[in-house]
């Protein structure tokens, strides 16, 4: 039997590794590094990408690094940025379910116009017999954009982002 101190230093030393495994998404995708996603992703990681107008589904660390490539390729600038992030561990189970959100700070490459995107990503963590952890499920979904044009306001101020409704999944319902 587990003392709650063993528990909380169980679930510190995940909240660690967890957090080092969502910095290490940021960094290759920052570095447009896709060969390394099957280093942090189960092989048939399903993903879900909801850009509001289409969702689209993805089966694993291939799939998603060449859709991802191919979107970046309009940015001579692109920096994945993670804002927060919120875990439910349970760590004697090896599973973990998180909420994490994200801006991409973006230039384009034809005309050299600065466009940032926000996201919110839900998504669900195993950990493998060696101990060590893997994205296992991922959903991302925007909640906001850089305008391509003003959008008019009743004020007649052009708003700077387009926002969506913000619906995080609870992590309890993340599968």
């Amino acid at each position: 039997m587990t003392t709650p101190h063993e528990n909380e230093l169980a679930e510190t030393i995940a909240y660690t590794a967890i957090r080092r495994l969502q910095n290490r998404y940021a960094d290759i995708v920052t570095r447009r590094a896709w060969p390394e996603l099957h280093e942090i992703m189960v092989p048939d990681c399903p993903i879900t990408v909801d850009l509001l107008d289409r969702a689209i589904e993805f089966d694993g660390p291939q799939e998603i690094g060449d859709f991802i490539g191919g979107q970046l390729e309009q940015f001579d600038f692109f920096e994945f940025v993670i804002l927060n992030t919120v875990m439910e561990i349970d760590a004697t189970a090896g599973a973990t379910r998180a909420r994490m959100y994200i801006q991409e700070a973006r230039q384009n490459r034809s005309d050299g116009h600065r466009s940032d995107t926000f996201g919110v990503y839900h998504d669900r963590f195993v950990r493998d017999a060696d101990r060590r952890w893997w994205f296992a499920r991922r959903r991302y979904r925007s909640y906001a954009r850089t305008s391509p044009a003003p959008v008019g306001r009743v004020d007649e101020h052009p708003a700077d982002l387009v926002v969506f409704d913000l619906a995080p999944i609870a992590l309890h319902d993340i599968d």
